[in-house]
């Protein structure tokens, strides 16, 4: 039986190479998941995501309890079987979904009592129940359930989310029925308050889990004080689990996150960036919406190995955009998540060969170039 595991490769400054076997398959790192909030990568087949490199998904606890319920979704034969995707997946607990919604939902020490914002059905979400229906779901990955402070939030405010998020990681710990190759991640909160952090880091520790995520950033803080954080706080995680820092994010913000140890990303930004017509390029985001592009010949990016760059122009790509035809959203997603996954391969392979200093600065001089003009 395969049992769940981090094997470090290889390490260049902070920036780490590893592997993480789950049930359903290795996951080579540092990995970015594309975001398949319902059971789908949206405008993607499963088989088109994993030709973009992706190895893993990440699935959302909230949306699928609601549409079409965890225990249908069981019945059906897990998520996996479900939507077609037999490589890992890692699901989210529920909580940042369930605590932006504001007047919807009340807060106690045992859980959460909300309704949903689909037909308004009161509902509870406890970290026993969260972690139920990520069994049901049959997640290789499953995150203790933790409330996502907001920000800005006072020292007094996120010290009480921290405690509670704390004593809700140790029941989502003893909740968590072991099976060979599923891990149980663990939580860390605390807002921009670095003594914080590392309190919620020792706790979690103690604790035990399988992985560490960093949560609770990329809500409005800045990527410099984002950085921050990381800086102070990835060093003290446990070097032998793998570390996650969840909902990040811009190209530039996965480079400078690899840079300080984090090993796995996820973010909606590049299947959502899709469907709004912008594209993510080496040198820098296009909007493909954009007049300039109507007449532009020229793929969207030489050298590209996308459906988009390889058999259409960029004035096809605007022209689709404009007529609100689904295969641009389509397409700009395809290229999206494939920009995505061979930067995370570049980065790969520069830490293996103890690169990644060249590979970052190059990236960065790329990146401020900007677009190539029209003709």
């Amino acid at each position: 039986m395969t049992e769940f595991g981090f094997t470090l490769i290889a390490q260049d400054g902070a920036a780490r190479r590893g592997r993480v076997t789950t049930a359903h398959g290795t996951v080579e790192t540092p990995a970015f998941m594309p975001v398949g909030t319902a059971g789908t990568v949206k405008g993607m087949l499963p088989a088109a995501v994993a030709q973009t490199g992706a190895e893993i998904l990440l699935g959302n606890t909230y949306h699928l309890m609601l549409r079409p319920g965890a225990e249908r979704v069981e019945r059906l034969g897990g998520l996996h079987k479900m939507m077609a995707w037999d490589r890992p997946i890692l699901t989210d607990s529920g909580g940042f979904q369930v605590m932006s919604l504001t007047g919807l939902r009340k807060l106690t020490d045992e859980g959460v009592i909300f309704r949903s914002h689909i037909d308004g059905s009161e509902h509870r979400l406890t970290p026993e129940r969260s972690i139920d229906i990520q069994r049901m779901l049959d997640s290789d990955i499953t995150m203790a359930l933790d409330e996502c402070t907001p920000h800005p939030s006072s020292f007094e405010q996120t010290e009480k989310s921290l405690a509670l998020s704390m004593r809700w990681a140790a029941r989502s710990r003893n909740a968590f029925v072991r099976r060979p190759g599923y891990g149980l991640f663990g939580i860390v909160q605390g807002g921009i308050y670095l003594d914080l952090r590392s309190r919620s880091v020792a706790d979690l520790t103690e604790i035990g889990f399988d992985g560490y995520a960093v949560g609770g950033l990329a809500v409005g803080e800045g990527q410099e004080t984002m950085f921050t954080v990381l800086d102070h706080i990835v060093p003290e995680l446990p070097a032998d689990r793998p570390h996650y820092l969840m909902g990040v994010g811009t190209p530039a913000d996965l480079v400078g996150a690899v840079a300080r140890g984090i090993d796995m990303c996820d973010c909606v930004m590049p299947t959502r960036s899709g469907r709004t017509g912008q594209a993510f390029t080496a040198r820098g985001k296009v909007n493909l919406r954009n007049a300039r592009h109507q007449d532009d010949p020229r793929p969207l990016e030489e050298g590209c190995r996308c459906p988009a760059c390889t058999q259409f122009s960029r004035a096809y790509l605007h022209h689709l955009q404009r007529s609100e035809e689904m295969l641009g959203p389509i397409l700009l997603t395809w290229h999206n998540l494939i920009y995505y996954q061979d930067l995370m391969a570049g980065m790969r392979r520069a830490i293996e060969t103890g690169q990644f200093a060249d590979f970052t600065a190059a990236f960065h001089e790329t990146q401020n170039k900007g677009d190539i003009s029209p003709l």
